[in-house]
């Protein structure tokens, strides 16, 4: 994939987790979730404002108010390319931080061909929807809230047609979990990979690469040109078990804050 696919994969990503509460406004798409996750309560910046700098400054103070009405602060999702400098200019002037610095990593269908031990594994388990034990693990991992920002999660992801894998350790206990979001579908769709989650006294057993590649595999089976996935730039080791995966990097993106207010979760 190069980098001029990126707006393509961007619309993808979006789709793939879908914020409740939405507004399009000259341009942005302001998001809101409850607090639940960055992602679905920032601002993407899909195209620039028409018109001059005036106008973006002039988008700056409608946001805002739109936040404070839901009690969240302003956050942008900004994609590190030239199509944001001039937007990173004005954040920059007008003091907002940058965090959550997050790798966009992808592969074509069959990019690594298949071995000897990559035949189906009847461990992994595959649902249209996320089980309860599903949730409970990938929250206990990733997740920070109560029940109510738990339901809140349920919502953004099925939000989006998906698959959902599930790996039990040798005594039956839910062990590692992920998502395949199915956000299009047709000629020359990809599915995005999400919620790759390990209990922490789980880790090191080979559970996430099965996850992985059952994941893979079942999109391939559903005629998948391809596939992405994000992971922060300082989790190393997801790195390396997505690049023997065949996942390259295409893009970065970062948030981009006015003041932090609330802890928000997630890539």
């Amino acid at each position: 994939m190069d980098r001029q696919t990126m707006p393509g994969l961007e619309a993808l990503m979006d789709a793939a987790w879908p914020a409740s509460d939405r507004e399009e406004s000259g341009g942005w798409a302001l998001r809101a979730a409850a607090g639940v996750t960055q992602r679905a309560n920032s601002i993407w910046p899909r195209s620039e404002p028409a018109g001059t700098s005036h106008d973006r400054m002039a988008n700056l103070r409608d946001a805002p108010a739109w936040y404070r009405r839901r009690r969240l602060p302003v956050i942008f999702q900004v994609f590190d390319d030239s199509r944001s400098a001039a937007l990173n200019a004005i954040l920059d002037e007008e003091g907002f931080t940058r965090q959550s610095e997050t790798l966009i990593l992808v592969r074509d269908a069959g990019a690594v061909p298949a071995s000897a031990d990559e035949t189906p594994d009847a461990g992994v388990e595959l649902s249209t929807e996320p089980s309860g034990e599903w949730l409970q693990l990938w929250w206990s991992v990733d997740g920070r809230g109560g029940e109510d920002s738990l339901a809140t999660a349920r919502g953004i992801l099925e939000g989006c047609r998906s698959l959902y894998a599930l790996v039990r350790d040798d005594d039956g206990v839910p062990a590692a979990v992920g998502r395949l979001a199915l956000p299009s579908v047709g000629e020359g769709s990809r599915g995005g990979l999400y919620a790759m989650a390990t209990r922490q006294d789980a880790r090191r057993r080979g559970h996430a690469t099965r996850i992985l590649r059952s994941l893979l595999r079942e999109g391939d089976a559903r005629g998948l040109n391809g596939y992405w996935l994000l992971v922060t730039a300082a989790n190393a080791g997801a790195q390396t078990l997505y690049a023997r995966s065949g996942f390259a990097e295409a893009g970065r993106y970062y948030y981009r804050q006015e003041r932090p207010k609330r802890h928000l979760t997630g890539c």
